[in-house]
Formats: structure tokens, C-alpha cells, sequence
């Protein structure tokens, strides 16, 4: 039985229209932050993701009834019984945010350290900090256990505008007594799609005009409908696929809110993008010319999700770029697979040169992480000659289905390896 991986025949223009799925950034602290109330929450455009599939199988392991059908996933938290999840916890880095929201509903929370890619540092300092000013109390045990019977309203400050610890704070809040003030609370639209999810619920949290974020607690929460935007990192990564092979795409749903600083990049890129109510058009010959630089930063800033897609497009546009990756010291462990493909590559520190010289061409590569695997399908796409995938897991934990999504813009792209019988679970398990 051989190992799967995706399989490309590269160099062919993209052309075509897509639907973009839920966003994985957004839909887990959703999914998570079902436990602070009871009855029923239906969220449609749930992504059938690997991430999502381990967040459903924790909640039903703290007491919740899930059930999927389809892309419509429905939570009812109406019996949470336990206050600590398993083990299988760690694979995933959002994990952590059962942490905020255990602690919100039943003033305990235990669970393991959090896992995920590894691309650098993630340490949950700042989760446990933050919490702390909330009166929460920690104990030492080789897990994360939290006592949160003295959990109140306080002001807190972030050294760092942090996704997680954003979240994990406002999960934790929006039933405290008092309010609590997030100053330097991060920005994303995964933020503030999460405090909108819970304002339907009946939470009181606004984000104010300096970016700070206020919880005002309340007693409870009602169970409500509620559809996921699309993800933004998925539609930027196909417009950089389109990019560098060169085409004409349009993205339904993937209207440019969040990818702001995407759009600009590509217009220095040479690439065009016409925006309409809810889509977004790309159009490309394929003869992309190099950005003299790019750095990663908290949004509104470029993305350092897509800075490993972008790397991959400009290995094979005209001239010298360099990226700076400020938000994670592992981003560029795709450079050496890369590399293989005929990327001309150096990396300093936290920075990347890379030279286009237009001699990419298909190779064996793996996939080190969830970007790095979407980089390598980006410029697998764009090179000449047959490009083999592997590492499909990492990419299964963000991308419903990159093959499909990637045929129907006419991409010579197929999933290969392994029986007929575990390919067809593996696609019935995201």
C-alpha cells in the first residue's frame, strides 16, 4: 500500500469558477465557544476539515451532542459533564481555546498542551497570564488546570496583539461578572467574526474605535443559526496558484475584506483583480514580476499563512524578492523543497531572498506543515513537468479538498497513493 499524495501536472493555466469553504481560522473558536450556553447551535459552512473533525470528537468528549450532515454541523451543549478533554487534544493548536471557554462555563478546565504545526515558538504564557488577570488560578501538574471559581471582569493588556489569547479571553469573559477590557486585542476578522457569533447569542462584546475589545458579562447564552464566512487564507491561496500559472478565476464568496494586503501584493505582482459584490476575479498571464519586499505582521498586515504560498509563486516570477517572516521563526522550512523544484532560495535569520529564474520544474516534494503543503501545491501547479505531494495530512488539516476545489479551474491534479478504500474514508473523515 503506498503512501498518498497529490499528484500535479503543472504549467497549465487556471480557468474557471469556485465556491470558497468556511474558514478554518474562524469556525474552531466558533465550534468551541458552543459550550458556554445550552440548546442547540447549527453552523452551516462548517469546513469537513481534519482541525473541525478533532474540535467535534472534544466537544462530545466534554458532554456535548454533535451532529454533522454534510456541511452543517449542530451542537447541542445542553449536558456538558466534564470539564477536561483527552489527550487528543494536542494535535491541534486551537485546542487551547477549550481552555477560555471551560473555564467560562464551568469555572474548571483541564487539558493538555496544545500541539499543531510546527512552524516556531507558540508558547501559552500569554494565555495563562491573561487568564490570571481574570482571577483564574493555575495549577502545576504537567497540564493546563485552571480553577476559575473566582473568575471576574479586569482590564487586559497583550504584549502582543495574539490570536489565540484574544480569543481565549473573550470565550472566558462573555459569562464573567463585570466587564473586561482587551487592549491591544488582536484585529483578525476571525476576532470579530467570533464576537459577532456570540453578540447573536446574546453576549455583549464590541470592539471599539483603538482596537481594544469590551466584554460586558452576561448570565446566559441562547442557541442560535449562524452561516461561516469563507476562509480568506484558502482564497489567497488560489489566487496565488492563479497567479503563477497564469489564468482567469473567480472566487464566489471571497468578496477581499481580510485579504486587503493579499490584493495589494498581487497588483505589484502585475496580476489584475477585478472586486464585485461577494466574488473576486483574477486574471493572470503568468509572467509575475518580483516584489522587492514583503514582511509578515498582525493584521491588517500580510498574512503569515500565505507568506509560504507567496514564496512559492515568486519562485517563478521575473527578478529578486524578499519576504521577512515576523510572526513565526519556522515559517520557511518549505525552502528546501522548494529548492527541489529549482527555487533559487537563500535564507538570513528571518529573511528569504529568492531569485525567479524561470527553470522551476516538477519534483517530490513533502509537506513540513498545513502552509508549507498549500506552498508546494502553488508552485507545483505552476512548474512544468509532474510534481508528487506528499505529507497530505498536514494539508488535510486546513483545505477540505484541494483537488477538487483545484479540477474545477481545469487543474491536472489528482490524489494517488494508498488503496481505493482509504482514500474514500480519508474523504468521508473530512
Amino acid at each position: 500500500m503506498g503512501l498518498r499524495h497529490i499528484t500535479i501536472a503543472g504549467g497549465k493555466p487556471l480557468y474557471g469558477q469556485i465556491k470558497i469553504q468556511g474558514s478554518k481560522n474562524a469556525v474552531l473558536p466558533v465550534l468551541t465557544s458552543c459550550i458556554l450556553g445550552e440548546g442547540i447551535c447549527q453552523i452551516d459552512n462548517c469546513p469537513r476539515i481534519s482541525d473541525v473533525e478533532v474540535t467535534l470528537r472534544l466537544l462530545e468528549a466534554v458532554g456535548c451532542r454533535v451532529v454533522r450532515r454534510e456541511n452543517t454541523v449542530a451542537v447541542d451543549a445542553s449536558q456538558v459533564t466534564c470539564c477536561g478533554i483527552p489527550e487528543e487534544a494536542s494535535s491541534i493548536r486551537s485546542s487551547i481555546l477549550f481552555l477560555g471557554a471551560l473555564v467560562g462555563r464551568c469555572r474548571a478546565a483541564r487539558l493538555p498542551f496544545p500541539g499543531g504545526c510546527a512552524i516556531g515558538a507558540r508558547p501559552v504564557d500569554l494565555h495563562i497570564a491573561s487568564l490570571k488577570k481574570l482571577g483564574v488560578r493555575f495549577e502545576e501538574d504537567g497540564k493546563l488546570a485552571a480553577d476559575g471559581r473566582e473568575l471576574c471582569g479586569a482590564k487586559v493588556t497583550l504584549p502582543f496583539p495574539s490570536v489565540g489569547a484574544t480569543e481565549n479571553i473573550i470565550l472566558a469573559s462573555v459569562l464573567a461578572p463585570g466587564r473586561t477590557l482587551i487592549r491591544n486585542a488582536a484585529r483578525e476578522p476571525e476576532i470579530d467574526e467570533l464576537c459577532g457569533f456570540l453578540n447573536l447569542r446574546g453576549a455583549k462584546t464590541t470592539r471599539r474605535e483603538d482596537g481594544s475589545i469590551c466584554i460586558e458579562g452576561v448570565r446566559k447564552l441562547r442557541a442560535v443559526s449562524y452561516s461561516m464566512r469563507p476562509d480568506r487564507i484558502v482564497a489567497g491561496t488560489y489566487l496565488l496558484a492563479a497567479a503563477a500559472a497564469g489564468g482567469r478565476v473567480r472566487l464566489q464568496g471571497a468578496s477581499m475584506p481580510g485579504l486587503e494586503s493579499l490584493s495589494a501584493v498581487l497588483r505589484k505582482m502585475g496580476v489584475h483583480i477585478k472586486l464585485e459584490h461577494g466574488s473576486c476575479e483574477l486574471v493572470s498571464n503568468g509572467r509575475i514580476q518580483a516584489v522587492p519586499y514583503v514582511e509578515t505582521a498582525p493584521y491588517p498586515g500580510f498574512p503569515t499563512d500565505l507568506q509560504s504560498p507567496l514564496l512559492a509563486a515568486l519562485a517563478g516570477a521575473g527578478g529578486e524578492s524578499l519576504i521577512r517572516e515576523k510572526i513565526f521563526e519556522n515559517r520557511f522550512r518549505v525552502v528546501p523543497e522548494l529548492r527541489k523544484m529549482g527555487a533559487e532560495i537563500v535564507t538570513e535569520r528571518d529573511c528569504v531572498k529568492v531569485r525567479g529564474n524561470g527553470h522551476m520544474h516538477g519534483a517530490e516534494v513533502t509537506a513540513t506543515d498545513l502552509r508549507s503543503g498549500a506552498a508546494l501545491v502553488v508552485a507545483g501547479l505552476a512548474a512544468p513537468g509532474i510534481t508528487r505531494v506528499s505529507g497530505l495530512a498536514y494539508i488535510e488539516r486546513g483545505y477540505e479538498d484541494i483537488c477538487r476545489d483545484l479540477r474545477q479551474l481545469g487543474a491536472d491534479i489528482s490524489l494517488s497513493g494508498g488503496d481505493r478504500k482509504e482514500n474514500e474514508n480519508s474523504r468521508k473523515a473530512r
